[in-house]
């Protein structure tokens, strides 16, 4: 026997409009009604992603370094706010023909998927091979090799900016499980299912943007609401390598003083009061040299001369709390 069709959503929706018309019965003056769509979900429990927002703006900052092989540059990456949607209604907005990537995140039990425009992979297969950055269009329904190579190298290197970019909420695992070309035929999840859409735009030079999909099944991110809620702070800084290596180069180049002291004379405060020039103040000058810098003492060295300049032959790196605690015990 066969099962009867189910109703689509914009039949549910032109069926409920249609009752929601009808005027009310005889004898029932004055009472109100409040309206109801059929098969809506409360979504109010997940608030304003405000986390998820965080997430994908930390993303965008971390990501655009996976584009830099492609395109020769990092280009700006921007996202839009998270939106919720049934799976069906968001297949039928797209072309069958793209790049999808499924990862399976353990933590949370569901699915996670990526999704590529051909448009797009074409322009960067055409920019990773020398090629200039423009529009390619074409009408075709499967990737070359050359493009197959290109879309792992992408959607690993972007699902990895995607675990870090988690990683200040929750450490998450994505586990590769399929790529497809194909949307009808995408074991995501079932079409009258709710999504979390994320969508992020990537700028190009004279073009139109760039776009890209991230897609959550709204039961995955279910467990984790009152997280989704909250207003995550970073904690990862270093993960920004452009930062990070500014950082680092702008500590690398302080100017630092480095001071040897040679000897220590020591003399009465008569004798001092009547030097003059020429005279000589004898002095022991010790082999252990000690290297300070900025005033702390780090190394003992060997007074020398090096192509006919004076040296310093460094023998024995110190410890400064260890001198600095001996100091106070002899004190």
């Amino acid at each position: 026997m066969k099962s009867p069709r189910k109703l689509s959503s914009n039949e549910v929706a032109a069926l409920v409009g249609g009752l929601m018309d009808l005027d009310a019965p005889d004898g029932e003056e004055g009472v109100s009604y409040r309206s109801y769509q059929f098969g809506s979900d409360d979504l109010s429990l997940l608030g304003e992603f405000h986390a998820l927002r965080m997430i994908n703006d930390r993303f965008c900052r971390i990501a655009r370094s996976v584009f830099m092989p492609m395109l020769r540059f990092q280009p700006r990456i921007s996202s839009f706010p998270p939106e919720i949607r049934n799976f069906d209604d968001y297949r039928d907005s797209q072309d069958p023909f793209l790049s999808m990537t499924t990862n399976r995140i353990e933590e949370l039990r569901g699915n996670q998927l990526l999704v590529i425009p051909p448009s797009f992979i074409s322009l960067l297969t055409d920019a990773y091979y020398g090629g200039a950055i423009r529009s390619l269009k074409q009408s075709r329904n499967e990737f070359t090799a050359t493009e197959q190579r290109v879309i792992e190298i992408v959607s690993d290197n972007l699902i990895q900016a995607l675990r870090l970019a988690w990683r200040d909420l929750m450490p998450l695992t994505f586990n590769l499980v399929s790529r497809e070309e194909n949307l009808q035929f995408a074991a995501f999840v079932d079409g009258d299912e709710m999504i979390v859409n994320c969508s992020f735009m990537v700028q190009l030079p004279d073009l139109e943007p760039a776009s890209f999909d991230i897609l959550y099944p709204l039961q995955t991110l279910k467990p984790i609401s009152s997280q989704l809620r909250s207003r995550m702070q970073s904690d990862y800084v270093a993960d920004d390598k452009s930062w990070r290596e500014r950082l680092t180069r702008a500590i690398l180049s302080i100017p630092l003083e480095v001071t040897a002291q040679l000897a220590e004379p020591t003399m009465s405060l008569r004798k001092l009061k009547s030097l003059k020039d020429g005279d000589i103040v004898p002095t022991h000058l010790d082999d252990r040299v000690q290297v300070r810098i900025e005033g702390m003492p780090l190394f003992e060295a060997q007074a020398g001369e090096l192509t006919g300049k004076s040296a310093l032959h460094l023998t024995k790196k110190l410890d400064p709390t260890k001198l600095q605690k001996g100091r106070t015990h002899d004190g």
